[in-house]
């Protein structure tokens, strides 16, 4: 797993006092550089993330689920059964985020595949 953030640096002090040093792995460090030194990988992948978030859109709006914030990688939506919807999707093996201070709210993540639509379709409908 490779994480990073693009800040100025006085706000990249505040973050590197706050969570001191931060290994990453041999295996995340190759993917990163990589990943970034591929510019037809990382075109291809903000269309297919900003299409793949138009597919979730529609199937979360069409369970009134109302989609309240995201990005290309997540969606957070509002719903008032939220908290049974959490429970079923667990129930199917599928992970979202619940939010204690926000009952009525969960963050999906985006399905990379026609596969997981599917599977997260079939779990919410069933």
């Amino acid at each position: 797993r490779l994480g990073f953030a693009v800040t100025d640096n006085k706000t990249a002090k505040l973050v590197k006092d706050k969570l001191g040093p931060w290994a990453v792995s041999g295996p995340a460090m190759w993917a990163g550089i990589s990943a970034f030194s591929d510019n037809k990988w990382i075109e291809e992948t903000k269309i297919q993330l900003a299409d793949n978030a138009k597919k979730l859109d529609l199937i979360l709006q069409a369970l009134d689920m109302e989609i309240i914030g995201g990005t290309s990688l997540f969606r957070l939506v509002r719903h008032e059964c939220a908290n049974e919807m959490f429970e079923r999707l667990g129930r199917a093996g599928i992970l979202v985020r619940p939010f204690d201070e926000n009952p009525n709210w969960l963050r999906f993540g985006i399905p990379a595949n026609k596969a997981d639509f599917d599977r997260l379709e079939n779990a919410l409908v069933g």
